[in-house]
């Protein structure tokens, strides 16, 4: 049994508008971030069904590279979101301006 591409593609569509949806609604910085991951993930699922659909190999390299991204991404938006937590009780997106100079 083959899946067809296209049900990779909707499904990657569907993580995305999930993630953007929870990305402009939500207040919280946390569950941001955790949208922007989900957002990194369905543009990977896409890279890797054109990779697949293609034969080529370059869909695939990128994936690592978004997943480097992904990582750095982690590193630095959790130490925020920490530094963010010790102060304050609470995190939103509006205590960011907190961090300013």
């Amino acid at each position: 049994m083959t899946v067809d591409a296209s049900w990779y593609l909707m499904l990657a569509a569907a993580l995305f508008t999930i993630g953007a949806i929870g990305l402009l609604i939500r207040r919280n910085v946390l569950v941001m971030f955790m949208c922007i991951e989900l957002m990194l993930n369905a543009a990977n699922l896409t890279f890797v069904t054109f990779a697949r659909q293609l034969n080529d190999i370059g869909g695939q390299s990128l994936v690592f590279f978004v997943l480097v991204v992904a990582a750095a991404e982690v590193v630095v938006g959790l130490g925020i979101i920490v530094s963010i937590f010790r102060r304050r009780s609470d995190v939103t997106a509006d205590d960011l301006n907190l961090l300013k100079g």
